[in-house]
């Protein structure tokens, strides 16, 4: 199986900025996508911004221009740079990775979750 492990939530003012950080372990053959979600109170999980091996990236609207996705395809890493934070932004915040474990098995893992509130 594929265990993820996220980073770098809290607590920011307005405006301020935070990287979430997440990494993979376990025995994995390849990772497809990577992608950050979030969870805000009494609300679905929806997705946030999303990058595919090739290094191309997706956002929703509401965080483009102030997120930025990047991976790190030899450690098995996904960042999320988060700027121009707001109060809407408050959610706990999941990585999720999609990829094989081998030829024929797939995976599809998320990670426990990092609490980001915006508040002043």
């Amino acid at each position: 199986q594929v265990q993820l492990v996220e980073s770098g939530g809290g607590l920011v003012q307005p405006g301020g900025s935070l990287r979430l950080s997440c990494a993979a372990s376990g025995s994995i053959f390849r990772i497809d996508t990577m992608g950050w979600y979030r969870q805000a109170p009494q609300n679905q999980r929806e997705l946030v911004a999303i990058i595919n091996s090739d290094g191309s990236s997706n956002y929703v609207d509401f965080v483009k221009g102030r997120f930025i996705i990047s991976r790190d395809n030899a450690k098995d890493t996904v960042d999320l740079q988060m700027n121009s934070l707001q109060p809407e932004d408050t959610a706990v915040y999941y990585c999720n990775l999609r990829g094989k474990l081998s030829l024929l098995k797939t995976f599809n893992s998320w990670g426990q979750g990092t609490q980001v509130t915006v508040s002043s």
